[in-house]
Formats: C-alpha cells, sequence, structure tokens
C-alpha cells in the first residue's frame, strides 16, 4: 500500500534525498508527540526517558543496524553510527542544554523560600530520581565497558552479539518491573490509549524503515565527496541523533532536566549494545580505527556525569563547555585519524 508513495518519492529526482530526510523526521516528531502523551499514562521523568523514549529516538539506529546486516552492509559503519549516536549524546547533546538552561536535578535551595513552599515529598522524589539516573549511567559505563573488552580482539561475532543483547533485555526487564513496581505503589495503571500509541508507534516505526532503506541505497550509491558511502556511518549517525537532540532541547526548555538527561543516557542503551547485537547475528563486525579512542571518551564522560550527579545533583555550565570540548576530540580522532 506504502509503494505507489515510496515510488512517489524515488521520482523526485535530486529532491527524493531529502523527502526521505523529511519522513524520518516528521515520524520522529510524532514519535515524540504520542511520548509526551505516555508521560501521563503511568511513565513519568527517569523512568518514562529511561524505558520509553530510547525506543523512539533509537529506532532509526536500530533499523540501521538490521538494514546492514541483512543486506552485508559494513560492520564498521553499524559501529560508527553508534559512536556517534552514543559520544553525541553524552557530550554534545547534554553539554548544550546544559550552557543554556543548566541541568539541575536536585531542587535549589534559595534562601527566601520556605519549606511549605516546597511539594510534600518532592526531595524523596529528586532523590529517586538521582539514584535512578545514577543506575542508568552505571549501565552505560558497564554495557561500554563490555564492548570495549569484547572489541579489544578488533571485531565482534555472533557470540558477542548475544551476550549483548542478552544482557540489553535483562536490562529492559529490571525495568519494566520497576515501572510497574512503582505503579503499583502510586496507584496507577496504564490508560485505554495504550492501543492507540502502539499502533502510531508502528506506523511511525515502519516510516522510519522505509526512509532509512532508501536513505542508505542512496548514499551507497554515492562513492565522492563528504556525503557519500565513505561516510555513511557518521552521516547516518548525525541523522538519528537529531530527534535526540530535539528531546533534550524541548524538555530543557519545558524545565524538566531529568527526562533531559535519562532520555540521553537510556538511548545510548539501544546503540551500545542493542545495535551492535543485532548486526553481529548477521556478519562479524569488524571495527573502525577510533574505536578504542571513542570508548575511552565515552567512558571517561560517563564518570564525570556520575561525578557530577552524586556529589552536587546537578550538571555545571562549565561542564557543558567542557562535554562540547570532547565531542570536538571525538570529531577529530574519528574524521581527521
Amino acid at each position: 500500500m506504502a509503494n505507489p508513495f515510496i515510488h512517489w518519492i524515488d521520482a523526485r529526482g535530486i529532491w527524493a534525498p531529502w523527502l526521505f530526510v523529511a519522513l524520518f523526521i516528521v515520524a520522529s516528531f510524532v514519535m515524540i508527540w504520542r511520548l509526551e502523551a505516555m508521560s501521563a499514562q503511568g511513565f513519568e521523568n527517569t523512568a518514562l526517558g529511561t524505558l520509553v523514549m530510547p525506543y523512539f529516538s533509537g529506532m532509526g539506529n536500530l533499523i540501521y543496524a538490521f538494514i546492514l546486516g541483512k543486506n552485508n552492509g559494513s560492520g564498521a559503519d553499524v559501529m560508527t553510527n553508534s559512536l556517534v549516536n552514543n559520544v553525541t549524546d553524552m557530550t554534545l547533546v547534554l553539554g548544550l542544554p546544559t550552557i543554556i538552561w543548566g541541568i539541575r536535578l536536585l531542587p535549589s535551595k534559595s534562601k527566601g523560600s520556605g519549606k511549605k513552599s516546597k511539594p510534600k515529598g518532592s526531595g524523596k522524589t529528586h532523590r529517586l530520581n538521582r539514584l535512578s539516573l545514577l543506575l542508568t549511567l552505571t549501565a552505560v559505563l558497564f554495557f561500554t565497558g563490555i564492548v570495549w573488552a569484547m572489541g579489544r580482539k578488533g571485531s565482534l561475532n555472533a557470540n558477542d552479539g548475544y551476550v549483548l543483547i542478552g544482557i540489553f533485555l535483562f536490562w529492559q526487564c529490571f525495568h519494566v518491573f520497576e515501572v510497574l513496581k512503582s505503579n503499583v505503589q502510586q496507584g496507577k495503571s496504564v490508560g485505554w490509549v495504550w492501543p492507540f500509541d502502539l499502533i502510531v508507534l508502528v506506523l511511525c516505526a515502519y516510516a522510519t524503515y522505509v526512509s532509512v532503506d532508501s536513505l542508505v541505497a542512496w548514499i551507497q550509491s554515492r562513492h565522492a565527496g563528504f556525503i557519500s558511502d565513505q561516510y555513511q556511518g557518521w552521516l547516518s549517525g548525525w541523522l538519528m541523533v537529531l530527534p535526540n537532540a530535539v528531546l533534550a532541547f524541548y524538555y530543557g526548555w519545558r524545565g524538566q532536566p531529568e527526562t533531559v538527561y535519562s532520555s540521553q543516557v537510556g538511548d545510548c542503551h539501544v546503540s551500545i549494545p542493542l545495535c551492535l547485537g543485532v548486526y553481529t547475528l548477521y556478519h562479524t563486525m569488524t571495527l573502525p580505527p577510533f574505536f578504542m579512542a571513542s570508548m575511552w571518551i565515552l567512558a571517561i564522560a560517563t564518570l564525570l556525569h556520575m561525578l557530577f550527579v552524586v556529589l552536587f545533583g546537578r550538571l555545571p555550565k562549565f561542564f557543558g563547555w567542557v562535554l562540547v570540548i570532547a565531542y570536538g576530540v571525538f570529531l577529530k580522532k574519528g574524521l581527521l585519524g
């Protein structure tokens, strides 16, 4: 049924790739729209960002890994895509909102405000959110360490993929039970519109698949210049991190720092380890030359995030600049060697 629409886009000539990019972006925004509705149906703040949002913002990365695996694409491109996604999330996408608005995970203490101005239980909620974020950051560090250890031999095989997918599924099961437990404690239940949300998600996922599949075929036909098959992993990674950036800036503007933080950290779990695991079920993955340097940048950035969350409950603006500079180092290592 969608074939005539795809053929119509293909017939637009030089505009076809841009129309597929627009389709990808529109599908991502529709996902964000339903995500906002879901936030009032049992998934709030940190749980929302950790369990639900990664599947929305990370859908493109997962489909990209599946398409390249199915079509015998380059494993180095899949790894580059995942590294661009995770490093951009943990540095640039968190760094810029920190510089603009600041990210505070605990309420500020103002001298003029009395205890009556604070909602009952708000301090406990913020502390629980901070502990949940620390657990999620620990998972990022753990997953990064596992991939680093497996990748020291220069490749990832199917056995490595089974392990990566297994630890991801365990992590998601853990959060499912956490959300269900929290809903029971708070007397909440999932809303009746969830079937509608599921239908919208499936349609958006299909639109994402169509757009990514077409863009991969187009970029693989180009062999010269920056927008070419040579930089496929980088270009796809930047495109697919765009929904993450929109989420970060939207929730930063809305004053929901926990969701800003947890959405980016949670998205890292989809790319590393899940996307890598999906590709290795098809082919052995050869790692790009900047793999080890990227792993170190990602691990150090995660450790610094944990340090600031534990000690201060916030990210100071100067740390935002540190994250942006770290992203510049990542670009230098990856693109300039």
